[in-house]
Parts: C-alpha cells; structure tokens; sequence
C-alpha cells in the first residue's frame, strides 16, 4: 500500500550495493503502449540482465491488485493472470534466476499518520496524492487483493515474504537481512582477470 516505504527501502538498503551491478526500475500506470501489449511485456523489458540485480518498486502484481479493485480488466482475465504470473515466474527461477518478493504491510492506522505527515511538511507534498484518500476508502477490497495474490502467486521458485513496515527501522533492517541471507546462498564471485596480471604489473614497475 501507499506509504508502506517501497521507495525508503530501496534507498535504504540498495544504496548500499555498487550502482553498476544494479538496476532500479519503478512501475507507474502504464503507458499507452505498454496497455497495447500482454501486462507483462514492460515487466520483461524491465528484467535484469545475467550477473545483474533487479529491483522492482511496484511491479506485475498492480495488474492482480489495482486491476482488480479498480476493476481495470474483467474479471476473467484477472483470474487468468494470476496463473500466468506463476507460469512467469518459474520459468525465470528454471532459467536461474534468483526471485525475492517482498510484501511490505503496513496498518491502516500507520499509513494515515504518514500521510499527514506528508500533508504537515511543505518538502514532503510532492509525495502526497489526493487520491491516496481515495483509496484508503477501499482497504478491505485492497487487503482481500493482496490475500488472494499472497495465496495464488506463491510458490516454491517464488515464494512472498512479508515483512511488517510500520518501524521504518525495522523494514530496512528484515529486508537487508532477507536479501543478505540469498546472497550468501548465490555466492556471487567477481569474474577472473581476461588478462596476465603479472605482465601487466611488470610494465607498470618498468616505468621510469
């Protein structure tokens, strides 16, 4: 949900990996191009290439979230989705891609108190929407979308891991942990030199 801090965690716990090996992309309403196309077709340009990290602020997920609250599609077609993001997301793990969800839930409570703090502070309106009013409206068809996408959309090769974000401290430190933890499982090792290291040090002590 909005104010749940997707934007703070990457800030937070990304800013600490080399930019070079990242690549930070964030879902807003589709374009009218990318509506003429499968709901996954921007989520594929959008993947990270071999030896990259992917990070994701929003995703697919808005067309299984929004798209059903909103509406947005029939409702067929929703429940169609929801296989094909399974079917999405194993083949990706099948092609050796490592996949971390990450749900961040935040009280109904919490989010209003952000909010005004939003509203209460000039340097922080361009963060507010008003139609985040809105939709705090329709938290109970919001949460049963997210109950549905939990339940349809986890599986093995991509499980959901939901971390409480009421504590900003307390986010950024779970979701650091969790991907702190995957990383040391993928071992990532810097590639070997495509050169000879010790011809290259012999020129360079040669100098005058």
């Amino acid at each position: 949900m909005d104010t749940s801090g997707k934007g703070g965690t990457v800030k937070h716990v990304i800013g600490l990996f080399n930019p070079s090996g990242c690549r930070i992309r964030a879902f807003k309403a589709p374009t009218e191009e990318e509506r003429s196309h499968s709901f996954l077709w921007r989520i594929t340009k959008a993947l990270p290439e071999a030896g990259e990290i992917g990070i994701f602020d929003r995703s697919h997920y808005e067309d299984v979230l929004i798209g059903r609250v909103r509406e947005l599609a029939p409702p067929d077609e929703i429940e169609q989705r929801y296989g094909q993001i399974d079917n999405f997301e194993r083949s990706l793990s099948d092609s050796g891609v490592t996949i971390v969800k990450v749900f961040l839930h935040i009280s109904h409570e919490q989010q209003k108190r952000r909010l005004l703090e939003r509203l209460d502070n000039p340097e922080k309106h361009w963060k507010f929407n008003p139609g985040d009013i809105d939709e705090r409206a329709l938290w109970p068809a919001y949460q049963e979308a997210y109950e549905i996408a939990l339940q349809r959309c986890a599986t093995d090769a991509a499980p959901w891991h939901l971390v409480p974000a009421d504590r900003k401290w307390y986010r950024n430190w779970a979701v650091s942990s969790l991907l702190l933890e995957h990383l040391t499982a993928l071992d990532p090792q810097y590639p070997p030199a495509d050169f000879d290291v010790e011809e290259c040090r012999k020129r360079l002590l040669s100098e005058g």
